[in-house]
């Protein structure tokens, strides 16, 4: 999707009821319930067969208008907000999973995911098998008729690793299974998930679309194309065999669990929205920028950055994402108090967590994000103590390379 297509269906959505002060935001609607005339329309409502809002925790006028947005711009069946990325993820599988099933995945995954998936679901007996993505016979051996889904990140964090969308795709299709994707690290303005067959998508609308981090949300994104007549779980649940997933989340999941996104947040993430393309490509351009001088560093011991032609998914990742995969990398140097001293001594580029922030922000994963996982299990998943990520944001990549040389000087 080019940027003028993306404004365009962005831009030229209206909200469903006219505003009677003829606002051209969205208002926020900070009502937790919603009068009704009479009895009737009320059950009607509750039934759902009018499509008006009786509870701030199930629908939201101002929440709503976010998730038609984001359907325009996506094409999606279904788009459900929710109040962080992880409850997108634990939504989308509390939906998708069953007692005695299983996913398949890699074990290079964001640390809370690979905690939700080890620890969370396996109390509920869901199993997780953990695959190398880039061995299709492997994954191909790994899916069952107990399969629940294939899980990929599409890049991973903080690993940098790619893997072929098309190929497990087919492979996860070919075997009745519906492909589930975390796509937050390349935001739908520049990918377009449908097209590399992956069925849901799950993002972590706290980093681009927030815009500045200002807030946290989370979005569950069904294209509906996969036939869930093949899910043991969501055969039965609707007439309309690719509508199952969506209706069993809008109508139980989301309802249950409590995790909807507010409508201050909603707003935020709307004009956020207005604004995520043009600040994408500011910061995946300088991203390269930085990818491309941090590898001529003598300090530097490597650099993690698919954009780079000397990244082993370099080919992979042109097909999918083009020539700027994303506005983040990851760099090493020759030991871990060599990154805890290089980051204390950055004064631009901050010492925070979050991803896409306006502001460039840095951390160091093995002791933060990972601090709990055992030394072998980062070892297993390739998260190295001598490894720093780093989230580009909006400074000019000039003062960017000035604070990352200096720093360096002190080592």
């Amino acid at each position: 999707m080019t940027n003028k297509e993306y404004e365009a269906k962005l831009l030229a959505l209206r909200y469903p009821k006219p505003d009677g002060y003829g606002s051209l935001s969205m208002p926020i609607y900070n009502s937790l319930a919603f009068e009704f005339e009479t009895a009737e329309s009320m059950e009607l409502a509750f039934s759902g067969a009018i499509d008006d809002h009786v509870y701030s925790r199930v629908t939201n006028p101002t929440v709503q208008h976010f998730e038609d947005r984001v359907r325009a711009i996506t094409g999606a069946y279904g788009v459900t907000a929710l109040n962080s990325g992880m409850a997108a993820i634990s939504n989308t599988f509390f939906t998708l999973a069953w007692s005695g099933c299983n996913i398949v995945t890699s074990n290079k995954l964001f640390g809370n995911t690979y905690s939700f998936f080890v620890n969370t679901l396996r109390d509920f007996g869901v199993e997780t098998r953990f695959v190398d993505l880039k061995d299709f016979a492997a994954v191909e051996l790994a899916i069952d008729k107990n399969t629940c889904a294939l899980f990929a990140e599409i890049i991973t964090n903080p690993q940098m690793e790619i893997v072929d969308l098309n190929k497990l795709s087919e492979i996860a299709h070919r075997n009745k299974v519906p492909f589930v994707a975390d796509t937050t690290l390349i935001p739908f303005s520049s990918f377009t998930s449908s097209q590399f067959g992956i069925d849901i998508d799950v993002i972590s609308s706290t980093k681009y679309i927030s815009g500045g981090g200002t807030s946290l949300g989370g979005l569950i994104i069904d294209y509906g194309k996969f036939d869930w007549s093949y899910s043991p779980k969501l055969k039965t649940v609707s007439d309309n065999s690719f509508s199952s997933f969506n209706y069993k989340l809008r109508k139980e999941i989301h309802r249950n669990i409590g995790a909807y996104m507010t409508p201050q947040t909603a707003y935020m993430q709307s004009l956020g929205l207005e604004s995520m393309g043009v600040r994408y490509e500011r910061q995946s351009k300088t991203c390269k920028q930085l990818a491309l001088m941090l590898r001529e560093l003598p300090e530097v011991a490597s650099v993690g950055y698919p954009g780079l032609d000397t990244h082993s998914d370099y080919l992979i990742s042109l097909s999918q994402f083009g020539d700027t995969p994303g506005a983040m990398l990851i760099f090493d140097l020759q030991s871990k108090d060599k990154c805890f001293e290089f980051i204390k001594h950055l004064k631009l580029i901050r010492r925070a967590t979050n991803l896409f922030d306006n502001r460039s922000l840095i951390l160091h994963p093995a002791s933060t994000i990972y601090v709990g996982f055992s030394k072998q299990q980062r070892a297993e998943m390739d998260v190295r103590d001598t490894s720093m990520r780093l989230s580009v944001g909006l400074e000019d990549v000039d003062s960017l390379i000035e604070d990352i040389k200096k720093a360096l000087e002190y080592l």
